[in-house]
């Protein structure tokens, strides 16, 4: 066994020849390891049918920077190793995790792609970045598949070895669009970024659906320490004639914060409007901090892509956070990106599980999900299948295999359930005017 990956084509993977696995040594290659001992060891990042190799794989996602900052992802994600490994590993494999700063900075994103390819990793899981066309270019050139993605890019949902776990931003701002469907005038306040601009199409997306017209379009810089002049435009927008409150939808990430402490001195100038946007701009800690029951997200809708922090169903993901992340703060329980780490990972962990006593590499792992693997995450998100033509195809994303949302709600300072279950997006999205 080598562990050499094969080229994997990033065009017409549906017509892509499989090779036979390469867990089994042959005879010759065999006897040949018995003679020589130190000559046939294992790969790093791979791993062969004796059960005692290192699977490695990768999560990176940007820290310290003055935009927006996951440090809870790569730090959940060495939890999650030091947890399975504590237990044995998966399937008597230990589990190495190499974590990544990409600084929000496309330079670096694709530096910590190389690393991923120079290190051998057999993944990258559960991880964010921006800077999808810097760092896809060299994991397809490795052939290393994107597990579980925050789905904050296109390329997200249209690369062939991009395995997203959520909807990303498609859904959760269609599904917040149809959610304010009642409102009167809409603003959204975005970034001024690559990324920023494939969000108003999406919004309106839920907007149409609802019979709504299209929102202002609010473009703002990422990093700004104030937002004084962004909120007045907002609220002039939305407060300009009709019967209906306004609706004020922030998407700024870590600067929503900094938006709602310009809004709010604002608003008490103009009339009433409401506020609304989507988990990862905001999450429990953003809304105790702006005031709670006072504060200004009271009454404000938010879609998410999980069920809220308070179910059941992450009962798993805290205890690895109780028994291995030793008070880290930078794990927040609530957090968007921990909880996509958290799925992201229990995919990973159903893969190798799969792939039994055979060899663990990026090339099997990715064709382990090629093959129609089916991966359940105990109720927090459907059971995931990943095709290359998924439904949403025709719209330019041909990836996302998981169009649904909650609807989450601002009640007495606490976000709670707005309404039971999930709320399919994926029709709104097949009627998005999108154009990548």
């Amino acid at each position: 066994m080598t562990g050499r990956r094969r080229t994997r084509s990033t065009f017409l993977p549906g017509l892509l020849t499989r090779h036979a696995r390469n867990g089994v040594l042959s005879a010759g290659t065999a006897v040949a390891c018995a003679a020589l001992l130190a000559g046939c060891g294992v790969v790093p990042g791979t791993t062969g049918d004796a059960g005692d190799g290192t699977i490695t794989v990768m999560t990176w996602a940007p820290q310290d920077t003055k935009a927006t900052n996951k440090p809870g992802m790569p730090a959940f994600a060495q939890a999650y190793a030091r947890w399975i490994n504590a237990a044995g590993g998966i399937n008597g494999r230990k589990l190495n995790v190499l974590t990544c700063n990409d600084h929000n900075d496309s330079v670096d994103a694709a530096k910590c792609a190389r690393r991923a390819a120079k290190e051998n990793a057999v993944a990258v899981v559960g991880s964010y970045s921006q800077y999808a066309d810097s760092f896809f270019p060299s994991l397809e050139g490795a052939g290393i598949p994107y597990i579980g993605g925050y789905g904050i890019t296109n390329a997200e949902f249209t690369s062939p070895l991009s395995y997203p776990v959520n909807g990303g931003q498609p859904a959760l701002l269609a599904g917040l669009g149809s959610a304010l469907a009642d409102c009167g005038p809409v603003a959204l306040i975005r970034p001024d970024t690559i990324a920023g601009d494939q969000l108003p199409p999406l919004l309106d997306s839920g907007l149409k659906a609802g019979g709504h017209r299209a929102s202002t379009d609010q473009r703002a810089a990422e990093d700004a320490t104030e937002y004084d002049g962004q909120a007045e435009r907002a609220l002039r927008t939305t407060t300009r004639g009709g019967t209906d409150d306004g609706c004020v939808v922030p998407a700024l990430g870590d600067r929503n914060g900094t938006f709602m402490d310009s809004f709010r001195r604002a608003r008490g100038d103009y009339p009433e409007v409401r506020t609304a946007t989507v988990l990862g701009s905001v999450d429990q800690t953003v809304i105790d901090a702006t005031g709670g029951a006072s504060g200004p997200y009271e009454g404000s809708y938010i879609t998410g892509w999980y069920p809220v922090a308070s179910d059941p169903r992450w009962d798993g993901m805290k205890r690895v956070i109780r028994e291995q992340a030793f008070g880290d703060n930078r794990i927040d329980p609530a957090d968007a990106g921990v909880q996509t780490t958290w799925i992201a990972y229990t995919v990973f962990r159903q893969i190798v599980e799969s792939l039994g006593e055979g060899e663990v590499s990026a090339d099997t792992v990715a064709e382990a999900l090629d093959d129609g693997l089916e991966v359940g995450t105990g109720g927090l998100t459907p059971t995931l299948r990943w095709r290359f033509q998924d439904k949403l195809a025709a719209v330019g994303f041909p990836r996302l295999v998981n169009a649904n949302v909650t609807l989450q709600v601002v009640r007495d300072g606490r976000l709670v359930s707005a309404r039971k279950g999930f709320v399919d997006t994926t029709k709104t999205l097949q009627d998005a005017d999108v154009n990548y």
